[in-house]
């Protein structure tokens, strides 16, 4: 992968004006990085993991989701149809009810005047653009308790690297606002990319999702050795880190991958990892799918009894320690700076 890693202010200073597309702010977390903190979730990603729960961080441009079950109708409402610049319905599939069930996305052009017109938020906007300068300013609203509990701003996505100039650029304003860093990524970028960010970050979030490359491949849709490659370059820097690994049945949870994890984690990460968190399969990105005109990957996958899986999670814990690993299940782990 090949990056252009000429960063557009280039004097070490922000530049308030850069734009780049942000899909949600998520306010009080506790689960992202140490502390009370702010999330910006950006758009694009250069992965489209099977059990992802964030499908709406896929593509870099804005989206469209669309919710049946809000709409009130365009009988009695229609303001999306008066809207769009087709001004008719091709667009727009509507069920014999009036309600509008979802678009024709080749047709869509993204623009969001449908969504900002529609008073049921029925039709939901994934993706505004933004200057640094509008980030800073809605997430440093929260800066009251970042200094109370030690917490911060995390930059998450998709993965942040995929519109990396704006992640620098909002490393760079958070900085000089005093306000501590993190980023969550799944480092399957061009390394010149995160070199280029790594001066104004505090502490990472990253996981490993398979050893097996040809898995992980089936699995992600990224290759497996540049992440294993940023992982290592990651390990020899200063960065504190937390390592997630999403335990998915009958994908990734066999001992076999849970040992080769525990590893690879152990040779390649010394004092600065701080935990290895072993995350829970759930589906509540489920429902967005279908929102944005896609199938759920992971439909037809047979789940094991909950007992089964419960004790999968704890199995995995204690393979991962017998390497020397801090692992735990969960994220609700306190994480310090």
């Amino acid at each position: 992968m090949e990056a252009d890693v000429t960063v557009q202010s280039g004097n070490g200073l922000p530049d308030p004006a850069f734009r780049g597309i942000v899909y949600n702010f998520q306010r009080y977390t506790v689960h992202d990085g140490p502390g009370t903190r702010t999330t910006v979730f950006l758009k694009g990603c250069t992965m489209n993991c099977l059990w992802c729960c964030n499908p709406e961080s896929w593509f870099q441009c804005p989206e469209v989701g669309v919710y049946p079950q809000r709409c009130i109708g365009v009988d009695k409402c229609g303001y999306c149809l008066d809207a769009c610049p087709f001004s008719n319905r091709d667009i727009f599939r509507i069920s014999e009810r009036g309600i509008v069930e979802s678009i024709d996305r080749k047709l869509c052009t993204c623009c969001l005047k449908c969504a900002d017109e529609c008073p049921a938020n029925a039709l939901a906007a994934w993706g505004r653009e933004m200057s640094v300068d509008q980030v800073i300013r809605e997430a440093c609203r929260d800066v009251a308790f970042f200094n109370e509990t030690g917490g911060g701003v995390t930059i998450s996505g998709g993965e942040p690297f995929v519109q990396w100039q704006f992640t620098v650029e909002l490393l760079k304003a958070f900085r000089k606002a005093g306000v501590h860093t993190c980023v969550e990524t799944a480092l399957g970028v061009d390394w010149a990319v995160v070199e280029q960010a790594l001066p104004y970050i505090d502490f990472v979030l990253t996981d490993i999702k398979n050893m097996d490359p040809i898995k992980h491949l089936q699995y992600t849709g990224c290759d497996l050795q540049p992440v294993l490659d940023n992982l290592r370059r990651l390990g020899k820097s200063d960065k504190q880190t937390v390592i997630r690994i999403p335990l998915i049945p009958n994908h990734n949870d066999s001992e076999e991958n849970i040992h080769q994890t525990g590893r690879f984690i152990a040779d390649t990460f010394k004092s600065r990892l701080q935990q290895v968190q072993v995350l829970q399969f759930h589906e509540l990105g489920k429902s967005k799918f279908s929102t944005l005109g896609k199938s759920y990957p992971l439909k037809n996958m047979e789940k094991p009894p909950r007992e089964n899986y419960e004790a999968s999670l704890k199995s995995a814990v204690t393979i991962l320690r017998s390497y020397g690993l801090p692992a735990y299940i969960g994220t609700n782990v306190i994480m310090t700076r």
